[in-house]
């Protein structure tokens, strides 16, 4: 930890010349940049897969018929579809969870007045206003929202919502091509609708509420930013910005 927040002052100093008193904050966004280049090739991989995964549709749908009735066959067949395709459902997660340990280490950076039994000097680092080891909360006592640490919550509030109203609409497409794929909502027009249609998919249990939620999960970021110390609030809000950018490219 240590060498780490010695690597973070030493970055802080190059940038402090562009930065001023929020070089460190620019240090934290650079390393969000570069965590985010690490883990891209997984993010590409993950675009790939999803991908395929839409492209299986169409199968899945035709599974969905046949086994409708049967979950534990339905399981085992969506398994061999999707080893014999060579398509892993959990690739999607991995550059998330890769990120995580990159975010608990700036937590605990900016959580703690020592680090190797030294008082803990990031802690004396700003962006604009607002200490990087505080919370908005901190911020609320302080000036309340509209004072300088508030306003600086404010800003980041407002890119979760802008980020998050984009990734928003992303997600929707995502699903309405998928839906169109599988022909859902066809069901009930031109009087078919029978229970082993496609267009009504094998029910498990909680994913129609997944689905409707779905779309809304970037919002829940606010309540990150709210509670973690600002410089991690500063790593999510940065690495959710890259990351939906990056989905709408590799998307494309």
């Amino acid at each position: 930890m240590s060498v780490f927040a010695s690597l973070v002052e030493q970055l802080a100093d190059l940038l402090q010349p562009l930065f001023g008193l929020s070089a460190a904050a620019a240090a934290i966004v650079l390393f969000t940049a570069l965590v985010r280049l690490l883990v891209h090739p997984l993010s590409r991989a993950a675009a790939r897969g999803q991908k395929a995964r839409a492209r299986l549709q169409p199968r899945i749908a035709e599974l969905r018929r046949r086994y409708g009735r049967d979950p534990e066959k339905l399981q085992r067949a969506l398994l061999d579809l999707h080893t014999r395709e060579k398509v892993s459902p959990l690739a999607g997660i991995l550059p998330s969870l890769f990120q995580l340990p990159a975010f608990f280490l700036l937590f605990y950076l900016f959580s703690n007045t020592t680090i190797g039994g030294r008082p803990n000097e990031l802690l004396g680092h700003e962006l604009f206003t607002a200490p990087l080891g505080g919370r908005w909360a901190d911020a609320l006592g302080d000036g309340g929202p509209l004072g300088g640490a508030g306003l600086v919550y404010a800003g980041l509030f407002a890119v979760v919502v802008a980020v998050a109203a984009f990734s928003y609409r992303l997600t929707k497409r995502s699903m309405a091509a998928n839906a169109a794929l599988t022909g859902a909502g066809a069901g009930g027009r031109g009087g078919s609708g029978s229970r082993g249609s496609a267009a009504e998919p094998v029910a498990v249990p909680g994913m129609g509420a997944v689905a409707k939620v779905m779309p809304f999960l970037s919002f829940f970021t606010l309540v990150t930013v709210a509670v973690v110390p600002l410089a991690a609030a500063l790593y999510v809000v940065t690495s959710m910005a890259w990351g939906v950018v990056e989905r709408a490219a590799l998307h494309r």
